[in-house]
């Protein structure tokens, strides 16, 4: 099936780096807690597709060998991909924040799993590396 899009999870330090929609009616999830990542642009591979995102949306850019987790999630109609990396907590100072959204910031990753205005289906993937891996948080 093909895949559609891409999120990243951007650990800095023991933080969770996140990015606040912009609040539009005409969006999916206007006013929400959101994760690096995005639609797929002509051939991109899922990982090029995170990565290209990624570096639009925050300024990080970050190659292939820095995603440590992955996995795929069937939808009904799509395939959209999760991946993780980790990061040293002073990397936070490369941040440059793009033209989408209204802000970005660090949230403990606990917090963005039980926060009501997280992007549902990206709490619930977070949820499954934070489960799967049980890392222990540098």
């Amino acid at each position: 099936m093909e895949f559609r899009g891409a999120k990243l999870a951007v650990f800095l330090g023991q933080k969770l780096l996140v990015i606040l929609r912009d609040d539009k009616p005409d969006i999916p999830f206007p006013a929400h807690w959101d994760l690096p990542g995005g639609g797929r642009e002509g051939t991109e591979t899922p990982q090029q597709c995170a990565l290209r995102e990624t570096e639009e949306e925050v300024g990080l850019k970050l190659e292939e060998i820095d995603i440590l987790w992955s996995r795929a999630y069937t939808c009904e109609t799509h395939t959209a991909w999760f991946f993780v990396t980790r990061l040293p907590a002073d990397m936070e100072a490369e941040i440059r924040f793009g033209d989408e959204g209204q802000r970005w910031a660090l949230m403990d990753p606990e917090d963005y799993c039980n926060h009501p205005m997280a992007v549902p289906d990206f709490r619930s993937r977070l949820r499954d590396y934070l489960d799967e891996k049980s890392v222990e948080i540098w």
